[in-house]
């Protein structure tokens, strides 16, 4: 398979504007790129992490965390050994993970990862879409019953929201350059800090109340070996 050779630029050329390879300077730091790195790992399921583990227990629940954290620590040695190819440091960059896959694999992989990725992309902005609306909606009524209290019905239909959701997705999707937009980075960092604070308020919160808690190395189901419930005790 016949490889991409990576581009000098000839004399005369402004090197203040083109990379090595011909393609216009990049402009990230490492903040943008850090910023970038938080976003893609931590998000809105932290929020439901913390009781996902207490389901685990404390021997499955580290293990499955130190094996999470090994999976991304190993994804982030292949993206970046394989950002330049053929060689890691002077052969020519690859801009995206499918030009990666096609420069690595070949095309049959190439097209397997765009079918894997676009069903990703369309499957996560369903979910994004359906979780906002209901989110929403969610709001709403808390504050209906919070002014009219919990006799009122405050049914509140989803489907306004989804419907402004969408329209949003879709003027913000027209956008051109929306991925050189550094500081929407910066903000979806702040978000995850403030999932990861309410997370840990929630929990600290929940311990103040319930002090002390009890828990099981199990999780789960070594609570319900060692205390099921009364309608399955004999």
């Amino acid at each position: 398979m016949k490889k991409q050779e990576s581009f000098s630029l000839e004399k005369g050329e402004d090197s203040q504007e083109f990379d090595d390879d011909g393609q216009p300077r990049r402009t990230g730091t490492w903040m943008s790129a850090s910023a970038h790195i938080i976003t893609a790992v931590v998000g809105s399921g932290v929020l439901s992490l913390t009781w996902c583990l207490a389901q685990l227990g404390w021997v499955f629940g580290t293990c499955l965390l130190v094996l999470f954290a090994v999976i991304s620590w190993y994804t982030c040695i292949l993206l970046t050994d394989y950002y330049r190819s053929p060689h890691p440091v002077t052969g020519a960059r690859n801009y995206n993970y499918m030009q990666a896959v096609k420069t690595n694999l070949g095309g049959r992989q190439y097209i397997l990862c765009a079918i894997a990725q676009y069903e990703t992309l369309i499957g996560v902005s369903i979910g994004y879409t359906i979780t906002s609306s209901i989110s929403m909606g969610a709001i709403r009524r808390s504050n209906c019953f919070r002014k009219y209290g919990h006799d009122k019905g405050c049914h509140t239909l989803n489907s306004y929201y989804l419907l402004i959701f969408a329209f949003i997705e879709l003027v913000l999707s027209q956008i051109p350059n929306f991925h050189k937009l550094s500081f929407l980075s910066i903000i979806a960092t702040i978000m995850s800090f403030v999932y990861s604070t309410i997370g840990m308020g929630l929990s600290i919160a929940k311990i103040a109340v319930q002090f002390p808690l009890v828990s099981y190395w199990g999780g789960y189901w070594a609570m319900m070996v060692t205390n099921p419930p009364r309608g399955v005790q004999s």
